[in-house]
């Protein structure tokens, strides 16, 4: 099992179509899969980046320290799309108010990969009777329709009559979100680097410009990907499900990615690494139509389109043994100094930033002048624990 923390990687841009979008995410978090269900090396499993790793808050939020962004526990329950538009905007929780409906990535991103029905983690996210979940967004061509997220793990365009408040059998809920930080205004989502490669500059991911043209069953797929060379890069892999939902955007269709930089027509439906843990004989793909996510038989043929990133080998710093009543941090934001109380002598304090890169590591954090840090998320880890704080 290979383990890896990704940090930033930067590339020359050759040729730019202008794409000016927000990232509100940090970091695109792993899938949370654990299990093995293949001998054959390069399923999900395989790869842990960026794994998840949540802090609960003990006041009906969660933060995500992949993403930065802060989370309602348990969900507003059933509600039509437009109740659910005002629920978010006028929601006071933990002494805020700035809560919105999630994006349709935002929303896939807490989602856990391991687990089915609810596909979340429930150590941290309440247990509710919801099927789906609302997200901001609606069908490019279609008003009527909404990016939903499912229990069962995928993400998908739903009428919204289908919910029991608006006359239809199913039960969509509605979950807030809420910013740490401001977005971060990116100019260009994608980079052509000239060498059939293309990166995008949202999750600092690098991709397959042109998909394999040969429709390729699940164990064959996962083969390709890891001898591919291309691009002087050797280090491919068949994406996970989060990762390859990543490049699809509601405002395209058929296929829902933009073509002037991957080279992609029409309706297709690409492989991930990511298998179905309670149907093993399955994995999830990607369809190109509008951009959903579902699963089919591992022995079935589907396109693949590889992806690769700059890594460190070493541990990700993130855990899931945070317990918020033995530290206490402060202040929080902090501008210069940060004070730690609660804290046995001699315990190794790390600092990081919000990519994962260690600002500091030490025994006296306490004294060390930290003005020259820009305003952002950070991360504290003191021995097995991890905290989130704020610079302003």
């Amino acid at each position: 099992m290979k383990i890896f923390t990704a940090i930033i990687t930067s590339f020359f841009i050759l040729n730019v179509t202008a794409q000016t979008v927000n990232k509100t995410m940090l970091r695109l978090p792993d899938t949370g899969q654990k299990n093995s269900y293949t001998n054959t090396f390069g399923e999900d499993n395989d790869y842990n980046i960026n794994t998840p790793f949540y802090i609960n808050n003990g006041n009906g939020m969660v933060t995500d320290t992949i993403t930065g962004l802060m989370w309602q526990q348990t969900d507003g329950g059933e509600m039509t799309i437009e109740n659910a538009a005002i629920y978010c905007d006028t929601l006071t929780l933990g002494g805020f108010t700035n809560w919105r409906l999630p994006t349709a990535k935002e929303s896939f991103s807490i989602l856990n990969h391991q687990n089915n029905n609810p596909a979340v983690d429930i150590n941290f996210f309440t247990k509710t009777a919801a099927e789906y979940w609302w997200t901001s967004e609606k069908q490019n061509n279609d008003a009527n329709k909404i990016w939903c997220t499912n229990a069962g793990g995928g993400i998908g365009n739903h009428p919204k009559t289908e919910t029991i408040s608006a006359g239809g059998t199913k039960k969509f809920h509605v979950r807030a979100v809420r910013d740490l930080v401001e977005p971060t205004v990116i100019q260009n989502h994608f980079t052509d680097n000239g060498n059939g490669t293309i990166t995008d500059n949202i999750t600092n991911l690098v991709w397959q410009k042109m998909p394999n043209t040969n429709p390729l069953t699940w164990e064959d797929a996962l083969v390709y990907a890891e001898g591919l060379q291309l691009g002087n890069n050797s280090n491919w892999r068949l994406p996970n499900i989060k990762e390859i939902q990543s490049i699809s955007e509601v405002g395209f269709i058929n296929p829902s990615v933009n073509t002037n930089f991957f080279s992609i027509s029409g309706t297709k439906k690409f492989w991930s690494s990511t298998s179905l843990p309670n149907q093993t004989t399955k994995a999830w793909y990607w369809d190109t139509q509008f951009g959903i996510t579902t699963y089919d038989l591992k022995t079935n043929s589907n396109y693949v389109i590889c992806v690769s990133s700059k890594m460190e080998n070493n541990t990700s710093v993130y855990n899931q043994n945070f317990d918020n009543k033995s530290i206490q941090i402060y202040p929080n934001p902090f501008t210069n100094k940060i004070n730690i109380l609660k804290i046995k002598t001699n315990t190794e304090i790390t600092l990081f930033n919000g990519f994962g890169q260690i600002i500091y590591e030490g025994k006296d954090l306490e004294n060390q002048d930290l003005t020259y840090l820009s305003k952002g998320v950070y991360f504290i880890k003191i021995e097995d624990n991890a905290y989130i704080i704020l610079k302003q």
